[in-house]
C-alpha cells in the first residue's frame, strides 16, 4: 500500500490550496474599506471554518460521487446534484476571468503602462486565449507550471506576514483605519464577500479522505487547521500593508503587494515581486483554464451536460468544450468592462461568490440528511448540523453583501440552469435506461491548489 499522508502534512496541503492568486488583489479591496475591514475577516474565518467542518463531515459520510453535487443529491435529488454542478462550473469560469484581471493590473504597473478600459478587456481576453491554446497538447506540463508559480504568490506573502513588521507605521494604520467613518456593523459586512473570496476552495481539500491516514480523525483536524492557517496568513499580511502603505495610495494602485515591497526595499524589489506575482497568476490560469474544462467533461460524462463538453483529442483535451467556454469568458470579460480596473475585479469576484455560494448552501442543507442515512448518533448530528446552520448563515451574509448586482445576476445564472435541466434531464433518464453508469467527477478550487477527483 502507497504511504498515506500524516494530518500535517494535509493540514499543510490544505492551507497551500487556498493560498493562491485570490490574495493578490485584497489590500487594494479592503483599504476601500480600511483597516477596521478586519472585522470582515473574522466573519469570514469564523465562517469559513464552520465551512470546512461541514464539508469534511460531508466528506466523510457520503458515498456518491461528484464532490458538492454528490452531498446535494442526498436532500435534493438529482435536479441538486445538476444545480451545484452547474453553478459550481459557472462560478469558476468567472474567477478565472478575474485571475486574467489580477494579473493585466501587476502587468501594467510592471511594465510602466496606462491602458483604457478597452486595453485591459482585450489584454485580458488575450491572455485567456493564450492560456487556453497553451493547454491543447494536454496538462500534463501545465500542472507542474502551476506547482511551481504558485509560489511567487504564498513566498511574498509569508515574507510580508514575517519581515513586514519591520516598516509598519502604526500612525499610518491608524490613519487608514476608517476612512469613510462607516458604522462598525456596515464595515463588518462591507468586506465579507471580497474576503470570501480568498477562502474559496476550502471544499477541495476534503477530497483527500482516502490518501491520509485516520481520516475520521485527521480529515476535520487537517481542514480546521489549513483554514485557521489560511486565515491566520491573510489577516496578518493585508493588516501589515496597511500599516506600510498609506490608504489612498492602496485604493488607487492594481499592485498592492508590489507598491509595499518597493516601500520595504526599493522599487527593483517590488518589481521583482510583481513579476514574480504576474507569473503566479499566469500558471495559475495555464492550470485552472484547462481544469475548468475537465469538470465540465465529467459532468458532460455523468449526462448533466451537453456532449460537446466530453469530446477530447489524442492527447486527452476536451478542445471544443475549451473553445465554448472560453467563447463565454470572452463575453464575461466584454460585459464587465469599466474605466477602473479594480471595479471590473469587483464585478466579476463578486459574481463567482454568489455562484459558488449556491452549491456551498446546498450541500450545508444536505448534511442533516447525509447524516441520518449513515445513522451518526444524535448527539453527534447535533453538533454538525449546528455548525451547517451556522456555515449556512455565513452563506447567506456573504450572498447580501455581495450587493445587488451580483445577486440579481447570480440570481438570473442560477434560475436559468433550471430551465437547463428540463432538457438535461431527459438524457439523464435516457442514460440511466441505458445502465450507463456514472463516472467520478472532479472537484476543484477556482483559484488555489491542485485538481483532485473524489472517488465514489
Amino acid at each position: 500500500m502507497a504511504r498515506k499522508m500524516s494530518v500535517m502534512q494535509l493540514t499543510m496541503l490544505t492551507a497551500v490550496n487556498m493560498l493562491g492568486s485570490g490574495i493578490v488583489m485584497l489590500p487594494t479591496k479592503l483599504a476601500e474599506v480600511g483597516g477596521i475591514s478586519i472585522l470582515s475577516w473574522l466573519i469570514t474565518a469564523t465562517g469559513s471554518l464552520a465551512l470546512a467542518y461541514a464539508f469534511a463531515r460531508c466528506g466523510m459520510l457520503s458515498r456518491k460521487a461528484g464532490g458538492m453535487g454528490g452531498y446535494a443529491e442526498y436532500t435534493f435529488g438529482k435536479g441538486g446534484n445538476y444545480l451545484t454542478n452547474y453553478t459550481y462550473g459557472l462560478s469558476l469560469l468567472i474567477a478565472n476571468v478575474a485571475i486574467a484581471i489580477t494579473a493585466v493590473g501587476y502587468l501594467q504597473v510592471l511594465l510602466g503602462l496606462t491602458l483604457s478600459a478597452l486595453q485591459i478587456t482585450l489584454l485580458t481576453i488575450a491572455l485567456l486565449w493564450l492560456t487556453t491554446v497553451a493547454n491543447f497538447g494536454g496538462a500534463h506540463i501545465t500542472g507542474r507550471i502551476g506547482a511551481v508559480t504558485v509560489w511567487g504568490v504564498i513566498a511574498p506573502v509569508l515574507v510580508m506576514c514575517t519581515l513586514g513588521w519591520f516598516w509598519f507605521q502604526p500612525a499610518l494604520y491608524a490613519a487608514g483605519w476608517n476612512p469613510h467613518a462607516l458604522p462598525w456593523y456596515d464595515a463588518a459586512g462591507a468586506s465579507v464577500s471580497i474576503t470570501l473570496w480568498a477562502f474559496l476552495g476550502l471544499e477541495s481539500a476534503c477530497a483527500n479522505t482516502d490518501a491520509v491516514e485516520n481520516p475520521e480523525r485527521n480529515v476535520p483536524i487537517a481542514v480546521l487547521g489549513g483554514t485557521l492557517g489560511a486565515a491566520v496568513i491573510y489577516i496578518v499580511s493585508t493588516n501589515v500593508i496597511a500599516g506600510i502603505v498609506s490608504n489612498p495610495e492602496l485604493v488607487a494602485s492594481t499592485a498592492p503587494f508590489g507598491l509595499a515591497f518597493a516601500k520595504m526595499f526599493n522599487p527593483l524589489v517590488g518589481n521583482a515581486v510583481m513579476a514574480a506575482m504576474v507569473l503566479a497568476c499566469i500558471g495559475s490560469l495555464l492550470g485552472w483554464q484547462f481544469t475548468i474544462a475537465q469538470v465540465f467533461k465529467s459532468s458532460a460524462d455523468t449526462g448533466y451536460f451537453l456532449p460537446m463538453f466530453a469530446k477530447v483529442n489524442r492527447a486527452g483535451t476536451p478542445i471544443v468544450g475549451m473553445l465554448v467556454l472560453l467563447a463565454l469568458q470572452t463575453v464575461m470579460a466584454l460585459l464587465t468592462i469599466s474605466p477602473d480596473l479594480s471595479k471590473q475585479f469587483d464585478v466579476l469576484v463578486n459574481l463567482a461568490v454568489v455562484t459558488n455560494l449556491v452549491p456551498y448552501i446546498l450541500s450545508m442543507a444536505a448534511l442533516a440528511t447525509l447524516q441520518q442515512v449513515s445513522n451518526v448518533p444524535p448527539r453527534q448530528a447535533l453538533v454538525s448540523n449546528a455548525v451547517a446552520w451556522l456555515a449556512a448563515a455565513y452563506s447567506y451574509l456573504a450572498l447580501y453583501s455581495s450587493g445587488e448586482q451580483a445577486l440579481m445576476m447570480g440570481g438570473l445564472a442560477t434560475i436559468f440552469g433550471y430551465s437547463l435541466f428540463g432538457t438535461v434531464n431527459i438524457r439523464l433518464m435516457r442514460l440511466e435506461a441505458q445502465g450507463v453508469l456514472r463516472v467520478p467527477v472532479q472537484t476543484t478550487s477556482a483559484r488555489h491548489g491542485t485538481p483532485v477527483t473524489q472517488e465514489p
